[in-house]
């Protein structure tokens, strides 16, 4: 069962542990609450959310979100609105994640990592062997990948898209950075599916 927002919500999901941090404005406070936050879940408790207060409102957050401080994301295509139609629903998700798992990886690595990473070096990019290392050419295909994601995304997408770049000098392979890029957006989608933060469709 969702969390409900709005008003201090007093009904949580079964075997799930809640941590109260709507008074953790204190900094030692927020430290100490972190620490509880990286402790291992129990099989008991299958579950931990946070309970936090923002913007005159209560929010559910998990462990990562709140570790990292980030404002929950739940403003975005909700496929739930659609399970009271089965087919409609599996139908929008398969394509949610084909979307997400298949097209999106395979343009954006021919372009970053088979075009840009070698045009950079040189602009007969066609020449240039993929994989082949050089500094400015990881700088500005890394700053470049970031700045294409929203400013929220801007983090994850710069570590990401330096390992993605990883991935092209280690492997010399335009498959493997593809591959690289599926599974991480496979696993993006499946922590959207568990956590409800559409935002990060």
């Amino acid at each position: 069962m969702p969390i409900p927002h709005g008003p201090r919500p007093n009904i949580f999901p079964a075997s799930c542990r809640v941590l109260d941090l709507s008074g953790a404005d204190d900094p030692l406070w927020r430290a100490a609450a972190l620490v509880s936050s990286l402790l291992p879940i129990s099989s008991t408790e299958k579950c931990r959310l946070y309970l936090v207060h923002r913007g005159g409102r209560f929010w559910h957050l998990d462990r990562a979100a709140i570790f990292l401080n980030f404002a929950p994301r739940t403003v975005g295509f909700d496929p739930t609105l659609l399970e009271n139609n089965s087919a409609t629903y599996w139908s929008t998700i398969l394509f949610r994640f084909l979307r997400l798992v298949v097209v999106v990886p395979l343009v954006e690595e021919v372009f970053w990592r088979g075009f840009l990473l070698r045009f950079v070096v040189d602009e007969h990019f066609e020449r240039v062997p993929f994989g082949k290392f050089n500094w400015l050419s990881f700088a500005v295909v890394t700053v470049a990948f970031t700045f294409s994601h929203s400013r929220p995304d801007w983090p994850a997408a710069f570590i990401t898209g330096a390992l993605y770049n990883v991935v092209a000098y280690r492997t010399q392979s335009l498959a493997s950075c593809v591959l690289a890029h599926a599974v991480s957006n496979l696993l993006l989608g499946l922590w959207i599916m568990q956590t409800r933060q559409w935002g990060f469709w």
